[in-house]
């Protein structure tokens, strides 16, 4: 076995297996998400699971983890053949697990909502979980209520969850979509170390550069079926992308951009208390988008894009002086709502998922609805159902949404494929403006790649697309110019020849705070 950054891992020669997947399936009514799935891992081994959204990677940590229950086939724990039938079941084991999508109660604060699976006292736990979150680069409030947080500090907290419990097997679902690129390497250095005393690690990324860097053994699977096994260590980024997805993986392309002169949508010395006594206050804002351009914001989560793009979307309208902050084709909009701005042409794809771009328990046709229904989808106040299902359905066609028809349930989808459904809703409406804030979060490599064009396409039509993302190899790739959030300051304007890595890296730990004002206004100019 290849040396994966100076450490090298011993194999299976030493000791027996930790967990072993003998022919594992699991079927919901005539589905088969997983078929006679094997596999085994070993103490101090770093295992990632690869594949497309929908190609069963969650159904089996799910199964691993006591939330599903195998329809057929054995888990083998140490040896032995258990029945994980719960994650309590799980955690009394010794695995833990950080899902993408998150299980914490949002009405409960971060330490309390710990203490539920870690045998302390929130009391108690609040400076362990402060501790943690520094050792580990996590920052995070444990008083804090989780619903005042953004999906980065979510996560943040599941990851610390996870550790507090010291397992002996961690199941990681994407677990740096949140960190910037200062923070994966400190991530990567725990989980080397935790390898080294015996933890291991199963580690599911669409992040074919983590996978490569980290992981001793690959498991790809395809279809809920595992199609190869490989040492990433000596794969390239675009072999093991064909393993994954079945053939090449697409490359965006993409032409200089034509904005307009004008702008489409404005921010002018907007700063704003948000109500939340946990949120980030927004300070003096200037942002200005044109027709025709790409403008990404980058920066750490948890820095005020989650108050910034509640503001853009309506969702937080504003009164008073604010009321003239916020611009739409010149005319102040501050005191709008969501529905009066996607009246006048504005769309927007939130960060979450579940709950603020779909109703998990409505099928696919009536979440089309709940956006798309100005759109002649109701008329004289009758829904025409045809015409939704028809607009769902072009919707699964064209962004590959792999599901069970337009009257699926949205939970019944993967992450990553509800996500392209709710990126392809909203691109259907035809905006003049859209707000996408995370729109790749949790999607696999080929997905990304065509949301991506789809972002493109839309600027070469003459949208004005602003993309708040944690992802700066994303917004590197499609944005036309650039600006970094920090502590609720948004830094000047960089054109897509300045936005370098290091530039753009200095900027999100607050060095455009240092610059003299008059720098930064000759660079923004």
């Amino acid at each position: 076995m290849a040396s994966v950054t100076g450490q090298a891992w011993a194999g299976t020669d030493q000791g027996k297996p930790l967990l072993q997947l003998d022919r594992l399936s699991k079927s919901f009514g005539a589905t088969r998400a997983n078929e006679d799935v094997s596999l085994s891992i070993h103490p101090g081994e770093i295992h990632a699971i690869l594949g497309e959204n929908g190609a069963g990677k969650s159904t089996l940590m799910k199964m691993i983890y006591g939330v599903l229950t195998p329809s057929s086939g054995r888990i083998m724990w140490r040896g032995q053949e258990v029945a994980i039938q719960s994650p309590a079941v799980a955690r009394a084991l010794g695995i833990g697990m950080v899902f993408q999508h998150f299980s914490l109660f949002e009405t409960l604060t971060v330490a309390e909502n710990i203490s539920l699976s870690v045998p302390e006292s929130a009391a108690a736990l609040a400076p362990r979980i402060a501790e943690f979150g520094e050792r580990f680069g996590l920052p995070v409030d444990p008083s804090a209520l989780v619903h005042s947080l953004s999906v980065g500090q979510r996560q943040r907290v599941e990851l610390i969850r996870c550790l507090l419990q010291k397992p002996s097997l961690i199941i990681m679902d994407e677990p740096t979509s949140v960190l910037p690129p200062s923070g994966i390497p400190p991530l990567f250095d725990t989980l080397r170390k935790l390898a080294a005393e015996g933890c291991a690690i199963l580690f599911i990324s669409h992040k074919l550069d983590e996978i490569r860097s980290l992981c001793h053994h690959a498991t790809i699977m395809r279809a809920g079926k595992v199609v190869g096994a490989v040492d990433p260590t000596r794969e390239t980024n675009e072999t093991l992308a064909r393993l994954m997805i079945g053939r090449e993986l697409p490359q965006p392309t993409r032409s200089p951009a034509r904005p307009g002169e004008n702008p489409a949508m404005e921010l002018r010395g907007l700063s704003s208390i948000p109500s939340d006594p946990f949120g980030v206050v927004l300070h003096e804002i200037d942002l200005s988008l044109r027709p025709g351009e790409i403008l990404g914001i980058a920066g750490v989560s948890g820095n005020g894009q989650k108050e910034l793009a509640s503001i853009l979307s309506g969702e937080t309208p504003l009164s008073g002086a604010g009321r003239d902050r916020v611009l739409i084709d010149g005319a102040a909009c501050g005191h709008m709502n969501a529905g009066q701005r996607r009246a006048i042409g504005l769309a927007f794809v939130p960060e979450e998922r579940n709950g603020r771009g779909a109703v998990p328990e409505m099928s696919l046709v009536q979440n089309t609805l709940l956006t798309a229904h100005p759109k002649g989808l109701v008329r004289r106040g009758l829904i025409s159902r045809r015409e939704a299902q028809t607009l769902a359905e072009q919707c699964i066609a064209e962004m590959n949404v792999r599901c069970h028809g337009a009257h699926a349930e949205a939970r019944s989808l993967s992450g990553g494929n509800l996500q392209k459904f709710i990126v392809g809703r909203e691109i259907k409406l035809k905006p003049k403006i859209l707000i996408a804030a995370q729109p790749t979060w949790g999607v696999d490599v080929g997905a990304a790649a065509a949301i991506r064009q789809e972002l493109i396409r839309l600027r070469d039509s003459g949208v004005a697309l602003l993309v708040i993302s944690d992802e700066l190899e994303e917004l590197m790739e499609v944005a036309d110019r650039m600006q970094v959030i920090f502590r609720g300051r948004l830094s000047p304007s960089l054109s897509r020849a300045e936005a370098n890595t290091a530039m753009i890296g200095n900027y999100m730990t607050g060095g455009f705070l240092q610059q003299p004002r008059g720098a930064q206004q000759v660079e923004a100019a």
